[in-house]
């Protein structure tokens, strides 16, 4: 596979996860990927290495790489974050296939630029609902609320990931959940861009990733649906095909 490979979700929907399973299990199919590392203003998160998962800057610093040749430079959720375009050929030329894992923006910036027409690509968005769930919590008589509906889904989600990383959350960390569940819905509405929607209700911390070792539920079927992708075959059971633009509009 000489493709560029782009996994994106709303903050917390199990993409971590989802790749450290698929190392563990599908090591053929992940043993040439390497993570494009993405320049971050925000602190490391508890387990996070400078170089390996980000390169940790003052905003400031990436602010000054905006317009910058060979550099994109995107606004996430209050972030800044940048990639050396670059670092893609060198991975290529390793012999390496380039990943990414992380916000939707970074990749709608890449189609913006042109960069996704320079290198072939396969995109896959992680959904927290899936399209029949959208769909019928849009037809229910009295409405619902998709932004509070879906911020709602994935605040019990960040709330979990952050207790188990802290045990005591301050504030900041209060502050910093509700600025990621207020974006889940304009995640999600990325969503039609990608080639791929996989359904995934596991989310990070969730048992069904590793409590019993081997993974079970919405994780393993994610998991299957993720290596279909990567084998180049047939969508599979959790898998939606390509979501409408007017789906959460």
């Amino acid at each position: 596979m000489q493709r560029i490979v782009l996994l994106a979700g709303p903050s917390c929907v199990g993409k971590a996860p989802l790749i450290r399973g698929m190392r563990m299990f599908y090591p053929e199919l992940m043993g040439r990927f390497k993570q494009l590392v993405l320049f971050n203003d925000r602190t490391p998160r508890p387990g996070e290495e400078e170089g390996v998962d980000c390169f940790f800057r003052p905003r400031g610093e990436i602010e000054a790489l905006r317009g910058k040749d060979g550099y994109i430079v995107a606004d996430v959720r209050g972030e800044l974050q940048a990639l050396e375009i670059a670092q893609v050929q060198r991975i290529f030329d390793a012999g390496q296939i380039p990943f990414f894992e992380g916000n939707p923006f970074l990749p709608a910036r890449l189609r913006e630029v042109g960069l996704l027409d320079q290198f072939p690509a396969v995109s896959v968005f992680l959904s927290p609902l899936s399209r029949d769930e959208i769909l019928y919590l849009k037809s229910l008589p009295l409405g619902v609320d998709m932004n509070k509906f879906i911020s709602e889904v994935q605040r019990r989600k960040l709330l979990h990931r952050a207790v188990r990383q802290k045990m005591h959350l301050s504030l900041r960390d209060l502050e910093e959940i509700e600025k990621r569940c207020a974006s889940a819905l304009t995640d999600m509405r990325e969503a039609w861009k990608f080639d791929h929607v996989i359904t995934l209700h596991d989310g990070e911390g969730n048992d069904n990733w590793d409590a019993c070792y081997y993974p079970i539920g919405s994780a393993r079927k994610a998991m299957l649906a993720f290596a279909s992708v990567l084998r180049g075959e047939d969508p599979v059971m959790g898998m939606d095909d390509p979501w409408s633009e007017d789906l959460l509009a």
